[in-house]
């Protein structure tokens, strides 16, 4: 009897997924069709995730099931008078769609940057080496129905000073957006690229984003990820990172809004003597919740990998850390560092946190840790014998906490757009 019900309810869930996509069009981008077709193949094959299957254990996602999914334009009015940004080079994607209106048409020496929808199949015959879709349902989805996306390229050698600012907009009610980006560092080039997420009037909206990142030979390459879509809104983010030799990758996840978040990282780290730099932090109040998994392969030898996420939890929001570090048998010199820790401002507030070690070499230098609790009381009486408020009080220890990732940040401009939300939401101050 037990067994039939699993079916059934296993039945029912398929359907759900199939009510999702029946409304969806295949993309039109000029990638392989062979994985449009295996994505699509693999969809028909393959339900919703449910917290029975370990990568999706404390991440329920049945509100993005019972979205009505659409893929509108929708080219809404867009003010983009608040968005601070230095840089010259701004590319705006709404719903998974190019908004050329609202982008940078002044392109720099050394980089080519445009929309996927405007490239050749030369140009986008790498989208999918990097990323496997199998089993995994959000990674299919994207791979069969994306819209647009961003195609950057640095040349080699080639040192781009100005950042490249991604803005991705989501807006409209029960909208489905599916964006597939494309990002080259040469072989010995630089470069700093800003991926912004935020809402214009959405609501029950999902964006679903899938990036594949190749880092060259001694290539340099920064990625400031800022998500602060409202609530009411979700998304599920995948970066897919290839990393060649003496290369050095970093990318700063901050999430600071949005009911449900889920973001992929995955770092193949293909090269010897390569530096992945992975930093979040995630500030989550009412009931949100935000799972971050990363993943960081180390499969050849001396190599260098750092991880810190740091998450301050209000109400009854929850979140997810699973970070992975993976080293192979011949990778040997392997340096490894990785840290999760979280503050939880009320008694319903809740973390599930998983850091974890698989090592198959004997010559490495690998650790991990992770902490949960709430604010030390006598600290907070100590600041308030000096004259603050309690509430200011603590507001000042957890702003100290999260420094620690947001001091990672090396670009001003981004740190003080963060800093600004922070402020907004939180009444912090730094």
């Amino acid at each position: 009897m037990s067994e039939k019900i699993n079916i059934m309810n296993d039945t029912i869930q398929q359907n759900k997924l199939a009510v999702f996509t029946e409304g969806l069009s295949l993309s039109n981008l000029a990638y392989s069709n062979d994985l449009k077709q295996k994505a699509l193949n693999i969809l028909n094959t393959l339900d919703f995730p449910t917290t029975r299957q370990e990568d999706w254990k404390y991440t329920r996602v049945g509100r993005i099931a019972s979205i009505k999914a659409n893929q509108t334009a929708h080219n809404s009015q867009i003010d983009l008078s608040s968005i601070r940004t230095e840089s010259k080079l701004l590319f705006v994607f709404e719903n998974g769609h190019f908004r050329s209106d609202l982008s940078s048409s002044d392109m720099p020496k050394g980089v080519v940057i445009k929309a996927l929808s405007r490239c050749s199949e030369e140009e986008l015959s790498l989208v999918g080496s990097l990323v496997n879709i199998e089993n995994q349902v959000f990674t299919a989805m994207n791979s069969a129905f994306a819209t647009d996306g961003i195609y950057i390229q640095i040349q080699p050698n080639e040192i781009i000073t100005p950042s490249i600012h991604v803005l991705h907009i989501l807006s409209g009610d029960n909208t489905a957006s599916f964006t597939r980006n494309l990002l080259v560092c040469s072989d010995f080039a630089q470069a700093h690229i800003i991926q912004e997420y935020i809402t214009q009037e959405a609501s029950s909206s999902i964006n679903n984003v899938v990036t594949e990142i190749i880092v060259g030979v001694n290539a340099h390459f920064t990625i400031d990820k800022i998500q602060h879509e409202e609530q009411g809104n979700f998304a599920v983010l995948t970066e897919q990172v290839d990393q060649k030799k003496d290369s050095t990758f970093t990318i700063n996840t901050i999430t600071l809004d949005g009911t449900l978040v889920r973001n992929n990282l995955n770092i193949a780290v293909n090269g010897t003597n390569c530096t992945s730099n992975l930093n979040g932090a995630y500030l989550l109040k009412n009931n949100q919740h935000v799972d971050n998994h990363t993943l960081v392969d180390h499969k050849v030898a001396n190599c260098l990998s750092n991880e810190l996420y740091k998450g301050v939890i209000y109400d009854k929001a929850t979140a997810v850390f699973n970070g992975k570090v993976f080293v192979r048998k011949d990778a040997q010199k392997i340096n490894a560092f990785q840290s999760n820790g979280n503050v939880l401002m009320s008694d319903d507030a809740s973390v599930n946190s998983k850091p974890e070690l698989e090592i198959y070499a004997d010559d490495v230098k690998c650790s991990h840790g992770s902490t949960t609790g709430q604010l030390d009381e006598e600290a907070i009486f100590y600041l308030r014998a000096r004259g603050l408020s309690e509430k200011a009080a603590r507001n000042l220890m957890v702003s100290a906490f999260i420094s620690d990732v947001l001091d990672k940040i090396e670009n001003q401009t981004v740190l003080e757009k963060v800093q600004l939300i922070i402020q907004q939401k939180f009444a912090w101050e730094f």
